[in-house]
């Protein structure tokens, strides 16, 4: 058997190659998307691009302040694919520990829900390691806003490169991924995920005695992308080739 470390990249890159043609249909604040994974794959490689060329290195801190779409699982894998960490970041916390975690994180830049853009406005003074701030609208023109630098996500996606590839330059036992708790205790402590743990995890849920989950499945998240890594289904869906559905902001039953 070879040698082949267990990284994050390499699961997309898996749903690229053997289930090109399955599905993430995506509900966001204005439209329903419908997107196969090569089409994933494609944006989260143009997204990676970006992102290096914004000088996001490897270890810095990618934030997201986000709901359950295809935009927020495209940083899942663009983030770690480049050798970053994302760092997914629990809204529904006070404003107050939504600046200690991004200031103790350190985020380098941040990915902001249109709906979401007020908070961040109001806190933006408080930030100084954020760079970069990237709005995830389907508008065409930017949300008013006084952030700055403040980008269009999907202007930004449309000068990338689609062959920008997942980096190999990575120990499996590097970070991916960092969540923080909501201060049970105290102020929030970070946990961070690497790229072995991630990939173990998702293996692990498509164990029969676990959740089952499988090719011939449609996964729809519920739990927030934003609360530890929605139990890991995104990765572990994307892996084995599950449709999934990402039912967007605030949905509710009738949604």
């Amino acid at each position: 058997m070879m040698q082949v470390p267990l990284l994050v990249g390499s699961m997309l890159e898996h749903a690229e190659t053997f289930f090109s043609k399955k599905e993430v249909i995506s509900q966001t604040h204005d439209k329903l998307h419908r997107l196969t994974y090569k089409e994933i794959g494609s944006r989260t490689r143009r997204l990676m691009s970006i992102l290096a060329q914004l000088g996001i290195q490897k270890g810095d801190r990618v934030g997201t302040l986000a709901w359950n779409h295809h935009r927020h699982l495209e940083i899942y894998f663009a983030a770690p694919g480049m050798g970053a960490v994302l760092h997914t970041i629990n809204i529904r916390l006070s404003p107050e520990h939504i600046i200690y975690i991004i200031n103790h994180a350190e985020d380098k830049v941040l990915f902001i829900d249109e709906d979401i853009l007020p908070l961040i406005d109001k806190i933006k003074d408080q930030l100084p390691t954020v760079e970069a701030f990237i709005v995830m609208t389907d508008k065409n023109e930017l949300p008013a806003s006084s952030l700055a630098p403040l980008y269009s996500y999907e202007e930004l996606l449309s000068t990338g490169d689609e062959t920008y590839p997942f980096t190999t330059q990575i120990d499996e036992n590097d970070p991916a991924g960092m969540c923080y708790t909501s201060a049970t205790t105290g102020k929030p402590k970070g946990v961070l995920y690497t790229h072995r743990g991630i990939v173990l995890h998702s293996l692990a849920l498509g164990l029969a005695d676990s959740a089952g989950i499988s090719e011939k499945d449609v996964m729809m998240a519920v739990v927030p992308l934003f609360h530890v890594n929605a139990w890991g289904t995104p990765f572990a869906c994307t892996w084995f080739g599950s449709n999934q559905v990402m039912p967007g902001p605030r949905f509710t039953p009738k949604d």
